[in-house]
């Protein structure tokens, strides 16, 4: 025990200090939770819980080809999270991400070859205006559809998503290459380099300069959320609406503005498929990044930041899942996935009761 004077002196930590770590601790907790529950199964499989993880982190940071890897499942993802956040400051749900991300990697390869003749650096940055725009476009009518007639834009988002890939089916049967379900392959012009070129560690990793462009967004939406007065808007109308529109502020406008800047972030989103790896449109390219990117959102805490290392996580579990599928069913990956979101939901929910009543 301490003396009376040194425990007098001890500092002490004060409500409000506590109250916020609950809630920054938050998303570690959910997480440390889902990889308990996780090891349950690896048990039931006859696996070493350790020894299963222990390979998913040696598979994404114990070679350059794997961090590679690991970095490119990870870039989609902050493009997804980035735009589910942006939504959620807004209070609104975008589920249509994955519809979002697909029209923009679609549009990102059509606007490419048809800049093929165009001089350097046009083709490239025409394929990020039309992925950017078809996102925002697709984005603005759920939007629209609240600010004009009070559709929730929970329902109008998943089925913009089905709307995107019927869509894409019908205009690709004109644009898509005789017997196959891919586009022409876009000009060298156009094309995001691969990081193996000034990384030579990441050597044959699919990993791409388009995750500068993912991190100069983080940066970017950090920016507009928390240093611009539409930022000030959209956070505002997500805390409370009635008083946001009280104050002056125009909430359906706000409301479409959020959707189809969440929107055009998503259809960027698909350029690390069609312009960095590929380098021509396929079906099926997205395969779930966008609704996984509601998952990135929620333990990153709809902050860039935090978006940012919460995609890392799960870029972790993507390529760690195809590692250790000769040794657990490849479900576990998926699982887990799941099991953080549930975790998520619920350690929120008791933390930020406690923080409350700690303030």
């Amino acid at each position: 025990m301490l003396p009376p004077r040194a425990a007098a002196a001890a500092p002490r930590i004060s409500r409000p200090a506590l109250a916020a770590a609950l809630e920054i601790s938050a998303p570690l907790l959910a997480v440390l939770l889902a990889l308990g529950a996780g090891a349950g199964f690896i048990l039931a499989a006859k696996e070493h819980p350790l020894q299963i993880y222990g390979l998913i982190l040696h598979a994404c940071f114990g070679t350059g080809y794997g961090c590679g890897q690991m970095l490119f499942k990870t870039t989609p993802l902050v493009f997804t999270g980035l735009a589910v956040a942006i939504g959620f400051r807004a209070g609104l749900f975008n589920i249509g991400v994955e519809g979002q991300l697909y029209l923009g990697g679609f549009a990102a390869a059509l606007a490419a070859v048809a800049l093929a003749s165009a001089p350097a650096p046009v083709p490239l940055l025409g394929a990020l205006a039309a992925a950017g725009a078809a996102g925002a476009a697709w984005g603005a009518i759920p939007g629209l559809l609240k600010a004009r007639f009070g559709a929730h834009e929970v329902i109008n988002t998943i089925m913009m998503n089905f709307i995107a890939f019927a869509l894409v089916a019908f205009f690709g049967r004109f644009a898509f290459q005789t017997a196959t379900v891919r586009t022409a392959e876009i000009p060298g012009a156009a094309v995001f380099p691969r990081l193996d070129v000034w990384l030579p560690a990441l050597k044959g990793s699919p990993a791409n300069s388009s995750l500068a462009l993912a991190a100069t967004l983080a940066l970017a939406t950090g920016w507009l959320l928390f240093r611009t007065r539409l930022g000030y808007a959209i956070r505002a109308i997500g805390l409370n609406a009635k008083a946001a529109e009280y104050g002056g502020i125009p909430i359906g406008a706000t409301e479409v503005l959020a959707l189809a800047i969440s929107g055009a972030v998503a259809g960027l989103g698909g350029v690390n498929f069609v312009l960095g790896y590929k380098h021509f449109f396929e079906l099926g390219f997205s395969a779930g990044a966008g609704f996984l990117g509601i998952a990135v959102a929620l333990i990153g805490r709809n902050h860039p930041i935090g978006v940012v290392v919460a995609a890392l996580f799960f870029g972790a579990l993507s390529y760690g899942g195809l590692v250790i599928n000769q040794r657990v069913p490849k479900e576990l990956v998926e699982m887990l996935e799941a099991l953080v979101i549930l975790f998520a939901i619920v350690v929120q929910q008791v933390t930020t009761r406690a923080a409350r009543s700690l303030r």
